[in-house]
């Protein structure tokens, strides 16, 4: 394989609401330049991107997925983004490492929740964008429409390239603005052009041309002025020019639609790639984890970036990275941060799932490597050793489910497996949580957790079933009161006596405060201990549904011994006696956890997510403008935990996917007495008779 320069490379990521085409659009791109035969479809399971087993059973992306091609002696790598909120650590992953996004809206729909979050997803990566509007082999698709509410999200900056020509109900070709050259393709796909505008589509097109080239004058003094003599005056090389350096300076974001599966518009879209889209040193700068710059020099010490980890349980870890300094060849020995070194036995570009060993790549370049023992997604490796870049920010997960393997034994064989998939997905969390004897995995949603469930079966050979996150609730109580334990057997030989008088109370500092004030050596010195731990061991449940006790004050003022039966045992079971009547008598109640949350929203929404909390006992604290994002607001409420479990689904559900949340524990607070008597009764049989 021939190797490039820094200067002949192009690293895009395809962004956009799921189902939009993305995985279409590369099939597309691969077929242009003859690398397939035929065009895959997401829904037959057979496209490059889309080669996980469970990509093709569902029919969508699931995992952020590459190729590499040559068009026009420049090297395009394209990363494949899932579309799907509950994958959008994938997204911002290849986003991470691209130096432009290309975000692809349905024409028939225009702009959806999707075509919002890639360009979020972009701006946080500080890259240029563009627009693939698809799928104007249908009917429905309407490009004014999807182009003017582009226009109108995201500002004049959005100017269109190549658009449509209507003949009748359907696209009879389409034109070039920068040259006004017209492409037209036939049944099989195959491209020609230099064919005249039809005078019908003359004004159409002139009033087009124009937006492009008000935004092409906008990009310096000098174009402005030619704009305002003579537009027609600037030349393609100026344009082009002009729409290179808008691009990554932000001033133009491009439009070019066209049909995946019709192979529409895909030249034209690859030759805007290769003239004006970013080689990967054009900001000339990256950042390091403090925010830094940091100079790229393509001659400088080797330096690469991990921005994703595949756990493959036949291969063995194969490591994504992207060359940030330098040149990386086949054998180079690169330190960790961590001190660790780790050796590049083999270096392999890749095109969906076939590998291509390469000897080296140049900064700026993307590659594989398999087998780095100490080294995981947002590590660097470099010859020095000291470099550190920007590591992706992965979403938070909140949802969690109960984990169970349906064959008993299989409790190791999940704990390695999920440590597998723990390395690839950063948006996966793993909890053996010890108050609820529960296994927890926490994801994006409930996809996500499905995924997870199926990858561990099929990778690891371990089946799992998926519960309701159990909620960890306590008990604790509202008075003061005195009691007695005794505890005296006689079997024969040595009895059993311990005899204890306590004053149980509330604690508000939470756990057990244990302290005596016997006299006269009532009960002797060396039982305290065993007392202590006696109510620690009883602590453990609860006299109303078996929760565990916290907040306690438990007073040891008096009580007895026999000079041969008591023994520290006796006086345990004495405590625990005591225990469990006192706690019946000292109004006992059940604990919830609490949750804060901070919720971010659209303006227009905010009334369904008050309306919302108030169903779910929640109270509202603030509501603020989100001051990083325009229109939107941030809502910050606490709320019990037992009432947000599914939270995910729902603020999906009722924002369409705009919305996003933080959430905290906060506290525990008491459970309103309606409610508590559900609970009760349904951990009934976790009290002890």
């Amino acid at each position: 394989m021939a190797e490039y320069i820094t200067k002949n490379i192009r690293n895009i990521v395809l962004l956009g609401h799921g189902s939009t085409g993305k995985t279409s659009l590369v099939e597309a791109m691969l077929y242009r330049k003859n690398l397939i035969d035929r065009l895959g479809k997401t829904t037959e399971g057979n496209t490059v991107c889309d080669y996980d087993p469970e990509e093709t059973k569902r029919g969508f992306t699931l995992s952020a997925a590459m190729v590499n091609f040559v068009h026009n002696d420049v090297k395009i790598n394209v990363i494949d983004a899932p579309g799907y909120l509950g994958f959008r650590g994938e997204a911002k992953q290849a986003a991470r490492v691209a130096d432009a996004a290309i975000i692809v809206v349905d024409g028939r729909t225009g702009v959806q929740v999707g075509t919002d979050l890639g360009w979020d997803y972009a701006t946080e990566a500080g890259i240029p964008k563009a627009f693939f509007i698809n799928r104007f082999d249908d009917g429905e698709a309407r490009f004014a429409k999807a182009f003017n509410a582009l226009r109108e999200r995201y500002g004049v900056a959005v100017c269109p390239i190549l658009i449509p020509m209507i003949g009748g109900d359907r696209v009879a070709c389409f034109l070039n603005l920068i040259d006004m050259k017209v492409y037209t393709y036939d049944e099989a796909g195959n491209l020609s052009h230099g064919s005249k505008i039809p005078d019908e589509f003359i004004g159409t097109a002139h009033e087009y041309r124009d937006m492009l080239l008000e935004s092409i004058a906008g990009t310096s003094d000098a174009l402005m002025d030619k704009y305002f003599e003579d537009p027609e005056s600037i030349t393609r090389e100026e344009a082009v020019e002009a729409i290179h350096e808008g691009i990554i300076h932000g001033g133009i974001v491009p439009v070019i639609c066209g049909s995946a599966a019709k192979v529409w518009g895909i030249a034209p879209l690859l030759d805007v790639i290769v003239d004006s889209f970013p080689r990967p040193t054009a900001r000339g700068v990256e950042h390091d984890v403090d925010g830094n710059d940091v100079a790229i020099e393509k001659d400088g010490d080797p330096a690469l970036f991990v921005f994703k980890t595949v756990a493959d349980p036949f291969v063995g870890k194969m490591t994504y990275f992207k060359v940030m300094n330098g040149t990386v060849k086949r054998d180079m020995v690169l330190k960790n941060v961590n001190g660790t070194e780790e050796k590049l036995a083999k270096i392999y570009t890749i095109c969906g799932k076939k590998q291509t060993e390469v000897d080296s790549l140049c900064c700026g370049d993307i590659g594989v490597t398999a087998k780095l023992n100490n080294t995981n997604t947002n590590d660097t490796l470099s010859a020095s050793g000291k470099a550190q870049y920007a590591h992706v920010i992965s979403p938070t997960p909140y949802m969690a489910k109960g984990i169970i393997p349906v064959s008993k034994g299989d409790e190791d064989k999940i704990s390695q497996g999920i440590a597998r998939l723990l390395e690839e997905d950063l948006t996966l969390r793993y909890e053996n949580n010890a108050e609820t004897k529960q296994r927890l995995v926490y994801g994006l949603g409930d996809i996500h957790l499905d995924v997870t469930v199926a990858k561990l079966k099929a990778r690891y050979g371990v089946s799992v079933a998926l519960e309701k996150q159990k909620i960890a609730y306590r008990e604790a109580i509202r008075k003061k009161v005195s009691v007695e334990g005794k505890h005296k057997k006689q079997s024969g030989g040595h009895g059993q006596y311990g005899h204890v008088k306590m004053e149980f109370s509330p604690n508000e500092e939470g756990g057990l405060l244990f302290t005596e004030s016997t006299v006269g050596g009532s009960v002797p010195k060396n039982f305290h201990p065993a007392v202590q731990k006696g109510l620690e061991e009883a602590m453990k449940k609860g006299v109303l549904a078996g929760f565990p006790m916290t907040g306690l004050k438990a007073n040891l003022f008096d009580g007895s011994y026999h000079d041969v039966d008591s023994s520290e045992m006796a006086f345990k079971m004495a405590a625990s006696i005591a225990y469990k009547e006192g706690m019946k008598q000292a109004n006992p109640v059940l604990m919830e956890p609490i949750m804060s949350i901070q919720v971010y929203v659209p303006d227009s929404m905010v009334g369904d997510i008050l309306g919302d909390f108030n169903k779910r006992r929640g109270r509202v604290l603030s509501i603020t403008p989100d001051e990083t994002k325009h229109g939107s607001t941030i809502i910050e409420a606490e709320v019990p935990q037992a009432e947000v479990l599914e939270y995910t689904i729902a603020l999906r559900s009722m924002t369409q996917g705009r919305g996003r949340y933080d959430m905290q524990f906060v506290r525990y607070e008491e459970v309103p007495q309606n409610v508590a008597d559900g609970i009760i009764a349904e951990n009934k049989a976790n009290v002890e008779e």
